[in-house]
């Protein structure tokens, strides 16, 4: 979540006066994220999030994250839902931006999250996957392979400022990806972003899951991969492996993965590394000064891309055999 567009007072209340949501009494900018405008709002009823949809967002995918959002939550998953305005529509226009009002969740993320809580995200994605499995809007991951060539090449020459040797390093891994990506395995609705600030606790409970809005579909394994990089690695950089064998344990006890979606899991998480690797330096190298946003270090990215590079069986992610299904 970030702030890129800013709001006025007046202008939120006209736009509250289209829901059945009671009185403004205050509202602030959220800076934390980096894809679109959000701000927390206390009314006279209830706190609610508003998130004004920016430029990276098409107002097209609009329609699958929101549906996405009532379709888990009717299925049982805990998220955040749409409100609707009194008209019935999901979406309203605020500042010159697609806006949508959404409830809110209770609980907080965690900074310093232990195996205990690794183990609960592992059980609500695979949740989250059997719930989105009869999601009937289909949306394509635009940051798969192709996405990340078109990605890095609006960063490819300016890499090396980052890091010297950056170019030829990247594009050496783009080569491998493009030519050892797993086909055929299990795929469905995926969450795309489950890190840390997306997934709230109430103590050592799982609340719920938020922000949806990289959702798509793609393979199931490849969102497991993508919490293994979210949730595992300590801030030294160092992979806990306690920690990626509570994930798995906690994923596999609800979905098992197929021995192929096992065999796959390095590959995978090479290429979910290098994904956010590349969002990251994206938004490194483009990011205007003063907008009200926290810009995240690619290079730590880069460290947990090199480290899958060595990684030769899924074992060393603390897969046991035992988790596997057939």
């Amino acid at each position: 979540m970030a702030v890129y567009t800013d709001i006025t007072e007046d202008d939120l209340k006209r736009f509250l006066t289209e829901y059945d949501v009671g009185e403004l009494t205050s509202y602030k900018g959220i800076a934390e994220g980096v894809e679109n405008s959000n701000f927390l709002l206390h009314t006279t009823r209830d706190p609610l999030i508003l998130t004004l949809y920016e430029k990276r967002v098409e107002k097209a995918d609009l329609p699958f994250f929101l549906g996405l959002m009532q379709h888990l939550a009717s299925k049982g998953l805990s998220c955040p839902l749409p409100l609707p305005r009194r008209d019935g529509a999901l979406l309203g226009e605020l500042s010159g931006r697609p806006a949508a009002l959404i409830s809110f969740l209770e609980g907080m993320w965690l900074r310093k999250p232990e195996a205990k809580h690794c183990r609960e995200v592992g059980k609500a994605l695979a949740g989250m996957h059997l719930a989105g499995a009869d999601f009937t809007i289909e949306r394509p991951n635009a940051l798969s392979l192709e996405g990340w060539k078109a990605l890095w090449a609006k960063s490819a020459e300016r890499a090396d400022e980052v890091e010297p040797g950056l170019q030829e390093e990247i594009a050496a891994e783009l080569d491998f990806l493009a030519a050892n990506w797993p086909k055929d395995l299990p795929a469905g609705v995926i969450h795309a972003d489950l890190f840390q600030d997306n997934v709230f606790f109430l103590g050592d409970r799982l609340s719920g899951l938020i922000d949806f809005y990289f959702a798509c579909n793609d393979l199931l394994a490849y969102d497991v991969s993508i919490c293994l990089n979210a949730w595992c690695f300590e801030k030294d950089g160092s992979y806990n492996i306690t920690k990626g064998s509570a994930l798995l344990e906690g994923y596999c006890s609800v979905r098992p993965l197929s021995e192929a979606e096992i065999a796959a899991l390095p590959a995978l998480s090479r290429g979910s590394a290098l994904r956010f690797f590349l969002t990251r330096l994206y938004d490194w190298l483009t990011t205007p000064a003063g907008a009200l946003v926290v810009k995240k270090d690619p290079l730590e990215y880069l460290r947990k891309l090199r480290f899958h590079r060595q990684i030769a069986s899924s074992a060393e992610y603390g897969l046991a055999p035992e988790m596997a299904g057939s």
